[in-house]
């Protein structure tokens, strides 16, 4: 019956997104809309299909420097917010700092990146994680927090080391929300990883939105949204996959259940 529900949401999705481009063509060929100021579709699928080793060679390049980013900022993110929870002085002062750091548009960050680390991939992978940290850190250190008062204090009575307390109680109990925290980092690493090629990029997506632009090459430009469209939601599913995979006990992947 759940499989039956997940295959009828997919299907409503594919005819939702389809009646959608059919209603794109049709208003660019009705109203001759020209293509350098909003391209067909088909025009647009074309371009892929014509230069499908282009296209994949900057694919495979954002998604590497999403994926590195978001690695970087899921562990530090982790273990920042364990360090959080453990030390009070550092839940008043680093907690406190990140807080003010997100505050800050990372774009205007970003060109302080090119400097220090150069025009490589190192910016970009560097921008992706710290705009990917902090939804990490704080979704994290909500659940390490959220434990029952009576089960440290259980676990106290046994004798348990503050070690234990936080990799046998706070951790397992952390789980459902660190996942959230990490789908939606998947969201912003990718986001990063296109303010960095913006900014100093000679590969990957957002490379090609920012010379397709120049040139007026619409049909490009739109060609390297819907491939990051496709990137972001085959990553965001990905991290979703491995939820249902490692929580299969928790509430929110058996809500199906009960409709």
């Amino acid at each position: 019956m759940n499989l039956w529900r997940r295959s009828e949401y997919a299907r409503t999705v594919v005819i939702v997104l389809a009646a959608l481009v059919l209603l794109w063509e049709g208003s660019v060929r009705l109203f001759g809309i020209r293509s350098f100021l909003l391209p067909a579709p088909s025009i647009v699928v074309a371009d892929i299909v014509q230069h499908p080793l282009f296209f994949s060679e900057q694919s495979v390049y954002t998604l590497y420097v999403t994926l590195v980013g978001f690695a970087i900022a899921l562990i530090g993110g982790i273990l920042s917010a364990m360090a959080i929870v453990s030390s009070r002085w550092l839940d008043r002062t680093f907690y406190t700092l990140l807080v003010a750091t997100n505050a800050v548009p990372k774009v205007a960050l970003a060109p302080l990146f090119v400097i220090w680390l150069g025009t490589g991939g190192a910016p970009k992978i560097a921008i992706a994680a710290i705009i990917a940290v902090f939804p990490i850190v704080i979704n994290a250190t909500a659940g390490l927090r959220a434990v029952d008062d009576e089960m440290i204090d259980l676990a106290r009575s046994a004798k348990a080391k503050r070690r234990d307390i936080m990799m046998k109680v706070r951790f397992p109990n952390a789980l459902p929300s660190m996942f959230a925290g990490a789908k939606i980092g998947i969201s912003f690493a990718l986001i990063g990883a296109i303010v960095g090629e913006f900014v100093a990029g000679e590969r990957g997506l957002g490379n090609v939105i920012l010379t397709s632009q120049a040139t007026f090459n619409s049909a490009r430009a739109f060609a390297a949204i819907l491939l990051l469209g496709i990137l972001g939601t085959i990553v965001f599913f990905v991290v979703e996959l491995f939820e249902r995979w490692t929580l299969p006990w928790h509430i929110s992947q058996r809500s199906d259940r009960g409709r």
